[in-house]
């Protein structure tokens, strides 16, 4: 059976200084964030999936938005290279724990820059944002090591948040949904469907029909269950004042055997 494990890294005493892009700057409640990473991380537990606590990056205040790090497809980890100057520190660690789980490891070099939440996968279809954060030498280079392995790289604008997957994720049946104001082009995918609340823009697949996402997104909740989902709600507001979402906490390692 793969085992399934999620890379997670414990917030910094200086989250507070979290980079803020395209939103207002509001105090973040370290106390409040503490606690809701630990609810957040037990319910990855709760639903099979083993954590994996990479060790904590107490410098760099982005450090547990840990999707950043390390874009995985299949056993093949590419090691990222972030757009923000400051949050490249954050890799170094990521890159020994997933060499330690036996990973593939590649990584993007200057001067390619890209951001973990930059990369949607639907299937072998691997969506990058291409925005900010993320560079066009990014693009090429994450394209040159997963297409190889038998993915579809596909470029998308993102000009309206900070991130892809700010904007979009999908369900299990590969469906896009997102919140259409901040979605630059919903043409770009075969299949997509809006949702009424910008945080019910991202879930994160737990297994099965388990979704997990923001609390803020009660409307978004209710259309998906009413599509025969079982939505798994998680107070993560701390995290929204820095653009954070469900998907920036954790990495999922779907098909490694262990």
């Amino acid at each position: 059976m793969p085992s399934r494990k999620a890379l997670i890294r414990r917030p910094s005493p200086r989250l507070d200084e979290g980079l803020v892009t395209n939103i207002e700057r509001s105090p973040v409640d370290l106390g409040r964030a503490l606690s809701q990473w630990d609810a957040y991380v037990e319910t990855l537990a709760r639903h099979g999936w083993q954590t994996v606590e990479v060790p904590p990056a107490d410098d760099c205040p982005d450090g547990v938005f840990i999707e950043d790090a390390v874009v995985m497809f299949r056993n093949v980890a590419v090691i990222t290279r972030p757009g923000a100057d400051s949050r490249k520190p954050e890799t170094v660690d990521v890159e020994k724990v997933v060499a330690a789980l036996g990973c593939s490891v590649n990584a993007i070099r200057s001067p390619g820059t890209l951001d973990g939440g930059d990369v949607l996968k639907v299937g072998s279809l691997v969506y990058v944002g291409r925005g900010g954060r993320t560079n066009a030498e990014g693009v090429r280079q994450l394209r040159a090591i997963l297409e190889p392995l038998g993915a579809a790289v596909i470029a998308v604008p993102v000009t309206k948040v900070l991130h892809l997957k700010s904007a979009v994720t999908a369900l299990p049946d590969g469906t896009v949904i997102g919140y259409p104001p901040v979605v630059d082009d919903p043409r770009m995918y075969p299949r997509f469907l809006p949702v009424p609340e910008e945080p019910g823009s991202h879930v994160v697949l737990l297994g099965g029909d388990h979704l997990l996402m923001s609390s803020a997104a009660p409307r978004t909740a209710e259309l998906l269950a009413d599509l025969g989902y079982q939505p798994v709600p998680v107070d993560i507001s701390e995290y929204e004042k820095l653009e954070g979402c469900v998907t920036c906490l954790s990495v999922r390692l779907r098909e490694l055997h262990g």
